[in-house]
């Protein structure tokens, strides 16, 4: 159960620094940032537009937040039994990406709308680890 443990807690680690780079850092290509759309750049062009990319940016942020907060404290007050399910629950949340998103991302990349070139490959690479990880942690736990 330590891996759970390790696994929640390294996740809710990596997201914690997303939501610093969307809070104070959001153009950046950095973490998730969402200076590798070349739009996000455009958007600055129109200043209502760039407001609402803002907002969606600061939502996504916000959203975040409130998950963490809620696996910091499955960490630290959650069960075994808890930990078990959320990595179960984690693998499949994750992966829903690969639904809306991945698609989504690798035709704006392949219309060279994203930069660098190949970034949705790097993006669906890291997501897919994510969700082999909290997958093989479900299972051994169990």
């Amino acid at each position: 159960m330590v891996a759970l443990t390790v696994a929640i807690g390294l996740f809710g680690l990596l997201e914690l620094m997303n939501v610093g780079v969307l809070y104070f850092m959001p153009g950046s290509r950095k973490a998730n940032g969402v200076g590798v759309f070349v739009a996000c750049e455009r958007s600055k062009a129109d200043p209502e537009l760039h407001q609402f990319v803002r907002y969606l940016v600061y939502w996504v942020a916000g959203t975040k937040l409130i998950f963490l907060a809620l696996l910091a404290v499955l960490l630290l007050l959650g069960s075994d039994q808890a930990k078990f399910a959320a990595a179960a629950v984690l693998a499949l949340s994750i992966a829903v990406f690969f639904w809306r998103m991945f698609p989504l991302a690798r035709r704006m990349d392949a219309a060279g709308q994203m930069q660098p070139p190949g970034y949705s490959k790097v993006l669906g690479a890291m997501i897919g680890v994510m969700v082999v990880v909290f997958a093989v942690v479900a299972i051994l736990a169990a």
